[in-house]
C-alpha cells in the first residue's frame, strides 16, 4: 500500500513553463514568478520588505511625471520563459490598460526595484538584474537592510545599453535624491513612521 501525497504538485512541461502558463495556471500562490521556465514561489514577506515597498511607492508616486505610473508587485514579461515580479516598477502610463491587467511588457518598464529578502537574495543580486538589463529596462534599484538599526540602503544602477548591463551610480542610506529617471526625493528614515 502507498500513501497518498498531501498535495498534488504541478509537474512542469518537458521544456519548462511559459508566460502563458504563468498567466493561466489556476491556484498558483500569490507573487509566483517565472525564471528560466521554472515557477518560483516566494516566502511570506518580512515587515521590512513590506514597509520599504510602501515607502518607495509613496515617494515615487509623489514625484512621477504624468506619463509614468508606479506599480507594486506586478509581473513583467521579459520573454517566453521569464516573468519576474519586481517589488516596485515605474511603467509608461500608456501601458496601463485596465484594472484587470496582471502584467507589463519589459519595454514599458522604466525602473525595476527589488527589496532583498533572505529567500530571494541570489535572484535579487544576480539573476533579476541581468534579466532586466538584457531586456533593456533603463533603471534598476536594489534595496538592502543595513546595520543594527535595520534601515534601508538603496543601490542605484543605470543601464549601459551597449554592454547590456547595469552600472552603479550611487548608494543612498538616509535620503534618496535623484534626477533620473525623474526627480526623486524620498526620506528613507521615514520607514520608522510606517
Amino acid at each position: 500500500m502507498t500513501a497518498e501525497p498531501a498535495h498534488a504538485w504541478p509537474v512542469p512541461p518537458q521544456d519548462g513553463y511559459t508566460v502563458d502558463d504563468l498567466l493561466t495556471l489556476p491556484d498558483l500562490p500569490p507573487h509566483t514568478e517565472l525564471i528560466d521556465g521554472s515557477l518560483v514561489f516566494v516566502s511570506p514577506q518580512r515587515d521590512f520588505h513590506s514597509v520599504v515597498i510602501d515607502l518607495l511607492v509613496n515617494g515615487l508616486r509623489r514625484t512621477a511625471p504624468p506619463e509614468l505610473r508606479v506599480r507594486r508587485e506586478m509581473t513583467v514579461v521579459i520573454d517566453k520563459r521569464n516573468c519576474p515580479e519586481p517589488d516596485v516598477s515605474v511603467v509608461r502610463a500608456a501601458a496601463v490598460r485596465g484594472r484587470k491587467q496582471t502584467s507589463f511588457q519589459a519595454r514599458d518598464v522604466m525602473l525595476a526595484v527589488e527589496v532583498v529578502s533572505p529567500d530571494s537574495e541570489s535572484r535579487d543580486l544576480d539573476t533579476k538584474p541581468h534579466k532586466y538589463a538584457a531586456a533593456g529596462i533603463p533603471h534598476f534599484w536594489r534595496v538592502d537592510m543595513s546595520g543594527t538599526d535595520e534601515m534601508p540602503v538603496v543601490h542605484v544602477f543605470e543601464l549601459d545599453a551597449e554592454a547590456h548591463c547595469y552600472v552603479p551610480t550611487g548608494t543612498y542610506s538616509d535620503q534618496l535624491k535623484l534626477t533620473v529617471p525623474f526627480g526623486v526625493d524620498i526620506d528613507l528614515t521615514g520607514i520608522d513612521e510606517l
